[in-house]
């Protein structure tokens, strides 16, 4: 069965192809215009087929009126389950105390392991992580993957190319733990570790957060600098990821696609790389676990 590598990207939609307002016609993304056969997808165009990659919208209103938020729309993407109808609303930036049981019981990681497969999640936390963080501000990802026993990664993992920072890069780690040993790496680094690290899982995740951050700031140049990142970082992870593996990225809402506002209610970006020919795209948030299962073998 193949590989698959669910890589989450916070905050990021299909949105208008207007350079004033969009930062991915403004930035320089060499490695996902090539995958996409040099077209990107737009609120027009949402669905895009190249030779290495597809992309597709998914719904992240669900049915819901307002906003969507990261809370609820993650519990959706990692359960399967309609998060903010269960909840009666959007809600975030954290998980709802009242679905957390939901999302403990019923992610992805656990449905993996469940079905015999093997998986990693591979961002680095602090030792101990969250003991002594306020429980309400756990991120739905580390909630999810803590209950499979899989916050396993820290500083000390990071500094071996054996986890990857959520940022990317390692700059903060570096700053907050004022060691040397966390060595300083570009995005395309980072990408080649991960791609190690899918090596030893049948499914690896990884999440990332800044793009959301930046696109709650505001302007053009944060966001195309976020967005730079992120195709440095998909470059290495090509470069060195094994031919039976496939990448997923899903977002749980729209934000950085418009610089001109925070959340949105565009669809949020969905792509597959790598053996995206047999991948049969989600249309919505709750659809993503499932897709992914079923494109390990792994959904009965």
């Amino acid at each position: 069965m193949p590989r698959v590598l669910l890589l989450f990207l916070d905050g990021v939609g299909i949105g208008p192809p207007d350079p004033e307002v969009n930062p991915f016609f403004c930035a320089s993304l060499p490695t996902l215009a090539q995958a996409l056969g040099g077209v990107l997808p737009t609120a027009g165009g949402p669905r895009v087929e190249g030779l290495q990659a597809k992309a597709f919208p998914l719904d992240a209103c669900l049915g819901m009126d307002g906003t969507p938020q990261s809370g609820t729309g993650q519990i959706a993407l990692l359960t399967g389950r309609n998060a903010p109808q269960l909840f009666g609303r959007h809600f975030g930036p954290w998980p709802p105390v009242r679905l957390r049981p939901l999302l403990e019981q019923e992610n992805i990681f656990r449905r993996a392991q469940a079905a015999g497969a093997r998986v990693v999640f591979a961002n680095a936390h602090p030792r101990g992580y969250p003991t002594g963080v306020n429980p309400r501000r756990v991120a739905a990802f580390a909630l999810a993957a803590g209950s499979a026993g899989l916050l396993d990664r820290d500083q000390n993992t990071l500094a071996q190319g054996q986890a990857v920072a959520s940022e990317i890069v390692n700059d903060s780690w570096r700053e907050r733990a004022r060691s040397s040993r966390i060595p300083r790496i570009t995005p395309q680094e980072a990408g080649s570790n991960l791609a190690r690290i899918t090596e030893s899982a049948d499914l690896t995740v990884f999440a990332h957060y800044h793009t959301d951050l930046v696109g709650h700031r505001g302007g053009m140049s944060g966001a195309v600098s976020s967005l730079e990142r992120v195709d440095g970082f998909l470059s290495g992870l090509l470069d060195g990821l094994a031919s039976d593996t496939l990448v997923v990225i899903a977002s749980d809402h729209g934000n950085i696609e418009d610089v001109r506002r925070g959340h949105t209610r565009n669809p949020a970006l969905g792509v597959a790389l790598g053996r995206a020919g047999r991948f049969t795209p989600p249309t919505d948030l709750t659809e993503v676990a499932g897709a992914v299962l079923a494109a390990m073998g792994r959904d009965r």
